[in-house]
């Protein structure tokens, strides 16, 4: 039985009865560096994102942990871009931050606010209503526009302890036309 309702073509896990696939990278591993190093992405979602599917698909551990995980890390890499000069949302991701936080900097702002305040793992995320809100461990949300990583495994290797330096980079690598497509 298929337990996850797909909210958009763009955020699917592609299941085949219960089989669970890790969506593809639209990039080469080491095209979002210095944002995220070659070692990080190849680490990130070739051993841990990839693991989740496995784990799942080969019945070890609790099945709705790593179909939670596969799920958010469906998400979370295919709005990744290699990095531009200037990358700030436009069309209507431009819109809805700038209805719920006035500018794009106060956006990142109550993002780096509210994920600083997490304890340990989890991610942080703007939903399709326009509010930031968290993910403890893992779980399937059908809300999610923007979601952002904040597991030791997205950060760690390139910036150590510094996971306020990490938040502050990864919006050069937010492919906001996918973020664009997520809004309905």
């Amino acid at each position: 039985m298929n337990r996850i309702n797909y909210f958009s073509s763009i955020l699917k896990i592609a299941k085949s009865k219960d089989t669970l696939f890790l969506e593809k990278l639209k990039f080469k591993q080491d095209d979002l560096d210095p944002v995220m190093s070659e070692d990080t992405i190849k680490y990130h979602y070739s051993k841990l994102a990839a693991g989740y599917v496995s784990r799942y698909n080969n019945g070890v551990g609790d099945p709705d942990f790593n179909e939670a995980g596969a799920y958010l890390h469906n998400i979370f890499f295919p709005q990744l871009t290699p990095p531009k000069g200037s990358n700030k949302p436009s069309g209507k991701s431009q819109d809805l931050i700038l209805k719920n936080f006035k500018s794009f900097e106060s956006f990142k702002d109550k993002m780096k606010e509210e994920a600083m305040k997490i304890q340990g793992s989890g991610w942080i995320y703007l939903s399709k209503s326009g509010e930031i809100k968290v993910i403890k461990n893992h779980q399937i949300k059908k809300d999610i526009l923007l979601l952002i990583d904040w597991w030791e495994h997205a950060w760690a290797l390139d910036y150590q302890q510094d996971k306020e330096k990490y938040l502050n980079n990864i919006w050069k690598i937010i492919d906001w036309d996918i973020i664009n497509n997520r809004i309905v």
